[in-house]
């Protein structure tokens, strides 16, 4: 079993919001792109269970999906595993998450990003939780609060939404049903 630090799991006990870049995180980083231009991008059930026990034990955490491509596949599964908040098509990632927290009421304190390239460093400075994948670029490293032991694609948002879960003491109630 995985231990975190007490420092991480306090600050992870006062996320009301979790907000995810796509590609390279919930997903490895590949598109496939059909002749028609339809994309593929390839998920990870351990992200799908996560995002199940998080909204089943703390339905008062959101979930929000900022990516800087546009996909219907991606429009799908977000309603399929009903994100609270899903922005495509986004050049600038920060003035999304503030409207978000704006609209939410919540502070930047209170927000987990999970990012894993440069144009997430703008996010990744300012929450309150950041988190990357053990694959993402050097400069997410340097300011992340927290790097995944798996890379992107490969369960990071799981682990964040366990990290969360075991914030707030529901772990072991996940565990023993």
């Amino acid at each position: 079993m995985r231990k975190y630090t007490k420092q991480l799991l306090k600050i992870s006990s006062k996320i009301r919001l979790l907000a995810t870049d796509i590609d390279g995180v919930l997903t490895a980083g590949e598109v496939i792109l059909l002749e028609n231009g339809e994309e593929i991008k390839v998920w990870n059930v351990k992200d799908r269970l996560g995002m199940h026990l998080l909204k089943q034990y703390l339905p008062e955490v959101k979930v929000a999906w900022i990516t800087g491509r546009n996909s219907k596949q991606v429009e799908l599964r977000a309603k399929e595993q009903k994100v609270d908040f899903l922005v495509q098509n986004c050049q600038d990632k920060i003035k999304s998450l503030l409207e978000i927290a704006n609209n939410l009421s919540i502070s930047l304190e209170e927000i987990a990003y999970i990012g894993d390239d440069i144009i997430d460093l703008c996010i990744l400075k300012q929450v309150g939780l950041s988190v990357c994948p053990l694959d993402a670029v050097i400069e997410a490293k340097k300011i992340s609060k927290y790097i995944s032991q798996y890379d992107g694609g490969k369960g990071v948002f799981r682990e964040v939404c366990e990290i969360l879960l075991k914030s707030k003491n529901m772990w072991n109630e996940i565990i023993k049903k």
